[in-house]
Order: C-alpha cells, then structure tokens, then sequence
C-alpha cells in the first residue's frame, strides 16, 4: 500500500505542470516535494514523470496512475466530506476565483467568514482571466458579466446587478471647472484598458438615452484598485465599480461627476461545477457570499442618483 500523501503530492505536481508550481500551491519547498514524488516512483517501480531541465512530462504509465489516483483522492474527499457532514463543522480547502475589482469587497467581509468558519482555508485567485472551474479545479468562482453564464457544467447562483460610475477627487473637480457630456473626452481620464492608447466610454443615463465617450486616458490598467488611487489622488476622471465607489463618496476621497450617467449592468453572480457530493466548506462559503455581497451591493444602490426629469446629450 502506498503513503497516500506521496500519491497526493504527485498528483498536484501533474496538476500544477511542475513542481515549482505545485510546491507554491501548497506552501511546501519543491526539494520536499520532489523527494516524496521520487519516493512514490521507486516504490512503484516506474518513472511516473521525466524531468529535464527545461521542462517535465508526464509518462504514459504516469498519465494512467493520475487519472486512477484522482479518482482515489476525489473519494477521500468526499468520505471526508460525510463526516463534516455529521460533525456539522465546515472545514478543509476552498479555492475561489474573482475578477480583480472584487478583492476590495472580499477583503471587507471575508475576515468573518473565517469567525464564523475557523476550520475552512480559502485559497483565493484574484484574476481577470476567465478560468475554467473543471480543468483548473477551483471549487466557485466569482463573476460579473453583461449575462449569466450558460455552461451547462456550472451551476450558476445570482447575487445582484451592479454598474460602474464616474469619479473624481474633490480637488482635481475644483480644478478643471464644470463637467459636461460634450467636454469629458477633454478631460483627463483613467481607463480599464490597457491594451489601446484610446477608449471609449458607453454610458447610459437615468432616464434613458446612451452616450459614447472618447476619450485618451492618462493611465490605463486592469487593476481597479489601481485606479481608484489614481482618481483619489487627482490624476484623472475614473469610470469605477459602484461598490468601489461607495466607500470613496462616504468618506468624500472621491466624488460623483455626471451622477446621472452610468456605464450598463452588469450581473454579478456565483459559478461552481455540479460535482456530486459538494464539501460542506464550499457550501459554507457560496451562502456566505450570497448573504453578505447582496448586502453590499445594497448598500452601493443607496448612493443612487435621483433621475433627474430631462438630460442633454
């Protein structure tokens, strides 16, 4: 019978496409991992990996074995997921994918989760790629899209709607006067895109009616966080999450410019694969998440605007 750690360990070193990856994974030094892997071969009698300098392989013996040895872990976690079950206590790893405008919200109420579920570590990738749940294994995922996802592989929980909203510091508004549909594309601006030196911003105004703005942004990034900095310290007009934004108008480091016009909603909600026999702790977190970001978000609608009675565009 084989050490199931050695067996775990070889398959996140497939998993991971290495063994500098996996060793980051699990916060363990790669010559540990490569001693137990080594081990786990010589007991078998079998290279499970080629290793080179450059890069590593799988071999044709090794790709079977992981293929059985997922199987066995998947069912170690789901027997430990039973007796979490019964204990009634959420515990274990939870990884959680979430576009990087979200980490500002997460970092506000995840520390009570970890009150209310001493037991559960969350392993959170903060990334505007799409991830795929399957292939890369996260447990959920957060999103918002212009739509629901459709992958019948998912299952899909809605927490709400929210848009994005243009803000200034106090100090640069004072500075470059009134603000008008017509002079925006003059102002300085900060983007999300970072790919083009132009953009344009599509907005949609209270009571109806679409504008686009063009404009050049002085800093452009994927990072809102980047660039609400940014905007706070008066380098530009930023067009921002309105549960960025929240915070920033209720402690006046930032202020609504055309309060009336917002970018389109956006749909926020949760995604996760329909595996049999979910762990608890993944369960603790998506309610978790469903009752506390709803609430923020509710929060983020009670700075609206009132809609004024006509608009110039």
């Amino acid at each position: 019978m084989q050490d199931l750690n050695d067996i775990a360990l070889f398959a996140a070193v497939v998993k991971n496409n290495g063994f500098s990856a996996a060793a980051r994974d699990l916060n363990i030094p790669k010559s540990k991992l490569s001693k137990h892997v080594a081990r786990l071969e010589e007991q078998l009698g079998v290279r499970l990996l080629e290793r080179s300098t450059r890069k590593l392989r799988v071999t044709e013996i090794g790709r079977v074995f992981y293929e059985h040895a997922q199987g066995l872990l998947d069912g170690v976690a789901a027997a430990e997921a039973e007796i979490a079950t019964v204990r009634g206590e959420p515990s274990g790893v939870v990884r959680l994918g979430c576009p990087l405008g979200f980490t500002p919200m997460l970092a506000d109420i995840l520390p009570g989760f970890h009150r209310r579920y001493p037991g559960v570590r969350l392993l959170i990738t903060a990334t505007n790629r799409r991830l795929d749940l399957i292939e890369e294994r996260f447990d959920l995922a957060l999103r918002a899209r212009n739509q629901l996802d459709t992958d019948n592989q998912l299952i899909v929980r809605k927490l709400g709607e929210g848009r994005e909203r243009l803000a200034a510091s106090p100090t640069l508004l004072a500075r470059l006067g009134e603000i008008t549909t017509s002079n925006l594309s003059d102002m300085p601006t900060l983007s999300m895109n970072e790919q083009h030196a132009n953009d344009v911003w599509r907005l949609f105004h209270a009571n109806g009616g679409t504008i686009e703005i063009p404009h050049r942004p002085v800093i452009g990034c994927s990072d809102f966080v980047i660039l609400q900095r940014a905007a706070i310290e008066g380098v530009g007009i930023a067009l921002l999450p309105d549960h960025i934004c929240e915070s920033a108008f209720r402690s006046g480091v930032l202020a609504p410019v055309l309060p009336e016009w917002a970018s389109g909603d956006v749909v926020v909600h949760l995604v996760f694969p329909s595996r049999h026999g979910m762990l608890p702790a993944t369960r603790a977190l998506i309610d978790y998440l469903a009752e506390n970001l709803i609430k923020a978000m509710e929060r983020c609608r009670e700075i609206e605007p009132k809609p004024a009675m006509s608009f110039d565009i």
